[in-house]
């Protein structure tokens, strides 16, 4: 019977390629170490559009994104531009700390303050304040929509309003705001929803709209500009409060507890234990420390890239995992110390012990393409964290510069000698200023890339299409391929690798998008 002689559909299922258990455990396999450009993930089946692919995923136990997009905490990547950007399309910015407390803090407060559903603590003055003091928060902040209380404080009676059309032509900075503001107001009285808030905006067109109880005290405020914001980014990153979601690095010495204590107080959601090897006494201490001194706070701890690493971590309490050590571009981690792994290597092996623990990892370093992402995600990750990919957009710090007709940014790893000289060295050394300085990372420049406003979307795209070709419509499919043996997978040879790439072209263009 020809019949009798079909394979079962399981046996046609794995006849191509192998699973991530036989690539990354096999015992003929088991002496290397993968990088992404070493794998191929084999195709699927596609019974569905390319739109239809879901993004969402997890940074830590309790923060879900849109996107699996998360920014480096590096002080040529990530400051509040970057970290307003990234949250507005779904994903997360993590801001450095090669800078002082109180300019940390700040930076978190431009993000928090940048998109709010209920603004619960508006900027307010009094009558008696003058002109110069709207003008000095409008240069600072970017807005000048202010609340006039009687005492100048929240829960005050509210008297009147200051915005541009009152100010722009006031000569003398000196003129008491009693002479100027608007004291015939359209407000929103409590118990109001933000529905109702935004048509009562909506139909008086006006620039905010102040809510206060039943005594005409102030309670809330709401922007226009934020109804606008919340219609062109409906899958923002946002907490409770309808602001953008926030995240901070520091490192594990006595004086960084006294940071984020500050940290805590600008409204950060998350933290980033930031260093090279995070399986150290040090981190675990820090820690245990936050999770006592601030329970709700959500704590990613790293970097790491062996499965005892990330159990220590664990059990010391993290609601994440950052992994990867050596394997960024501006990373000199494994030539200098011999220290570190293959990143898809170490991606799977982490992930496949923090699932057990509900405790996602985000991979970080090694990816330069949005197949490199599509290759993290499909390794277990739940996010990717991109420096060099993100680095070179308007949004990264610094300036652009021309060299060679060239249009460039500055990029350098924190593990440099310029970086540690700002202050990163205790991501590298944890218990005091080193007499001599042994740089894990190098300074260079990076092309132009335009703006995130383009460039999100694109990378977004990108990864979409990874998903679809594999046939998983979601991460979280994804992740149930790999574990199932679903997922089919094979190595690349040299010379597989180059035919993956553009060759036997005498010229050609790369456009990205």
């Amino acid at each position: 019977d020809a019949n009798s002689e079909q394979p079962e559909d399981t046996e046609l299922t794995s006849a191509d390629g192998y699973s991530a258990t036989e690539v990354f455990g096999g015992k003929s396999l088991a002496c290397l170490g993968y990088t992404y450009d070493d794998i191929i993930l084999l195709p699927g089946h596609i019974n569905f559009g390319v739109d239809e692919v879901d993004l969402q995923t997890r940074f830590t136990r309790k923060i879900a994104l849109g996107l699996p997009f998360v920014s480096s905490p590096m002080d040529t990547v990530t400051e509040h531009m970057m970290a307003i950007m990234m949250a507005l399309h779904g994903g997360l910015g993590i801001i450095h700390y090669n800078m002082t407390v109180e300019e940390q803090a700040k930076e978190v407060r431009k993000v928090k303050k940048y998109k709010n559903g209920f603004i619960t603590d508006p900027f307010t003055l009094t009558p008696d304040h003058v002109v110069a003091d709207v003008q000095r928060i409008k240069e600072t902040y970017g807005f000048a929509g202010i609340p006039i209380t009687e005492d100048g404080k929240m829960g005050s009676k509210l008297v009147g309003m200051v915005t541009n059309r009152d100010i722009d032509f006031v000569e003398d900075p000196s003129t008491p705001l009693k002479d100027i503001m608007s004291t015939e107001l359209i407000k929103a009285t409590e118990p109001v929803t933000l529905a109702e808030a935004n048509t009562i905006l909506r139909d008086s067109k006006k620039g905010k709209l102040p809510v206060v109880d039943t005594e005409g005290n102030l309670v809330s405020l709401i922007s226009r500009t934020d109804l606008m914001k919340n219609r062109d980014y409906p899958t923002a990153s946002k907490d409770a409060q309808g602001q953008l979601l926030c995240g901070v690095a520091v490192g594990t010495r006595p004086g960084d507890r006294t940071r984020l204590e500050a940290l805590v107080k600008a409204g950060i959601d998350v933290v980033v234990i930031d260093s090279s090897q995070g399986d150290s006494v040090y981190q675990l201490d820090m820690i245990r420390w936050i999770k006592e001194t601030f329970p709700n706070l959500q704590v990613v701890g790293g970097n790491v890239v062996t499965q005892s690493q990330a159990l220590h971590l664990i059990q010391a309490g993290v609601d994440g995992l950052r992994v990867g050590m050596g394997s960024g571009s501006i990373c000199t981690t494994q030539e200098v110390c011999a220290v570190g792994r293959p990143q898809a290597s170490a991606v799977y092996n982490v992930a496949k012990l923090a699932r057990r623990f509900g405790v996602p990892i985000t991979a970080d370093g090694g990816t330069a393409s949005t197949g490199h992402i599509v290759k993290a995600l499909s390794m277990g990750a739940s996010c990717t964290m991109m420096g060099s990919l993100l680095a070179g957009t308007e949004e990264t710090p610094g300036e652009y510069f021309f060299q060679d007709g060239v249009r460039l940014k500055r990029y350098r790893g924190m593990g440099s000698i310029d970086a540690m000289q700002k202050g990163s060295e205790k991501r590298y050394n944890w218990t005091g200023k080193a007499a001599v300085k042994v740089a894990q990372g190098v300074s260079g420049a990076v092309v132009d890339k335009g703006s995130l406003k383009r460039y999100i979307p694109y990378l977004t795209q990108g990864t979409r299409h990874g998903l679809q070709d594999m046939g998983a419509i979601s991460v979280q499919e994804m992740h149930e391929s790999l574990y199932s043996g679903k997922l089919r997978i094979e190595l690349r040879s040299p010379a597989a690798q180059r035919e993956g790439g553009v060759h036997n072209l005498y010229s050609y263009e790369k456009r990205l998008f």
